[in-house]
């Protein structure tokens, strides 16, 4: 049998992808700051370009750039930082008393309706706890405590890591995707870049849209909850508004905000109708009228197929493995789109 050099090839570069996704998957637990520096960097560039048709150096467009973030960063602190503090204390304030409400009406409730006798369970529990603490079990507990140590001080790394690695990514940004082009193969060079203009294309109008659509839906639950007389209405429709690129999620946060933020404010329930009114009406708008009209169906980016990539990346890359979700979406449409016209 003759040697097939083009299945030869075909099983060399499936052999390499394959090995190359596995050391991936090994490698995600230090992957994750240099993808988040990766996406900044991309979602920058175009401003970068347009400071340098100014006749400014890339080294300082970059700089001003990340400068700006920066600043956008500890401005959106500045603003969460009292809603963060006033919430906090509400809920160590309403702990006890929520702890009181299970243990009079909750337990004697579920006990009279279902015939399950929780109270004997809690005082059981108390024993527990209280014997293993006389015993000092709990110091078997002291290896969570140092990996939880580990965990800061890896977010601390990942700080400092983050803003240079972004520097260095973005001021080379386009000699490093013309590196990665030379190291094409000829054969498949010329395919693969017009896949990768698609996906750059699908990403641009995705990104593009939902950026606006944060920005509106920000200002709309901003202005929302102030009408709704709502102290904490800046940071709570900041913090919806940013997270409404993940279905669902901004408004159940901003949600859940916002009633804690209510409550707090007026102490009665009656009191949340407007907010809820603001955040159902938001979500109505947000679903029929400005995601259609803002990001459009031509993206192609169904929500379902959003949130499993975002949950699928996460549970592979921890947190922000969901910068990988939106992209390797998009590239996995427009892949499809050409195996569809090959295979026409």
């Amino acid at each position: 049998m003759q040697p097939n050099p083009a299945a030869n090839r075909a099983l060399l570069t499936l052999l390499v992808t394959a090995g190359g996704l596995y050391l991936l998957y090994l490698l995600a637990p230090i992957l994750t700051p240099f993808l988040l520096a990766a996406a900044l960097a991309y979602l920058c560039d175009p401003l970068v370009d347009r400071l340098e048709v100014h006749k400014l150096n890339r080294t300082l467009a970059t700089s001003l750039v990340l400068l700006g973030l920066l600043l956008a960063f500890v401005l959106l602190a500045l603003i969460l930082a009292p809603l963060v503090q006033a919430e906090a204390r509400l809920l160590m304030n309403q702990l006890p008393l929520a702890l009181d409400w299970v243990q009079q009406t909750l337990l004697p409730w579920v006990e009279k309706t279902f015939g399950i006798d929780l109270m004997q369970d809690q005082a059981q529990l108390g024993d527990w706890l209280k014997a293993q603490l006389g015993q000092g079990q709990f110091t078997a507990y002291l290896p969570t405590l140092g990996e939880g140590g580990l965990a800061v001080l890896g977010f601390l790394v990942n700080l400092v890591l983050v803003p240079v690695v972004t520097f260095y990514l973005l001021r080379d940004w386009d000699r490093i995707l013309a590196h990665l082009v030379g190291w094409l193969p000829r054969p498949v060079a010329g395919k693969t870049i017009e896949i990768a203009r698609e996906v750059d294309v699908v990403l641009a109008e995705f990104v593009r849209g939902q950026i606006a659509v944060i920005l509106v839906m920000a200002v709309f639950y901003s202005a929302g909850l102030w009408l709704a007389g709502l102290d904490y209405a800046l940071a709570v429709g900041l913090v919806a508004g940013v997270l409404v690129f993940v279905p669902y999620l901004g408004v159940i946060v901003g949600l859940l905000l916002g009633s804690l933020a209510g409550l707090m404010q007026h102490g009665e329930l009656t009191a949340l109708i407007p907010v809820w009114a603001v955040f159902g009406l938001g979500q109505v708008l947000e679903g029929m009228v400005i995601t259609p009209r803002l990001v459009g169906e031509r993206v192609g980016l169904h929500p379902v197929a959003v949130i499993f990539a975002l949950m699928a990346f996460g549970q592979l890359f921890g947190f922000f493995g969901v910068l990988l979700a939106i992209p390797a979406s998009a590239a996995l449409l427009v892949g499809l789109r050409h195996l569809k016209q090959q295979l026409d």
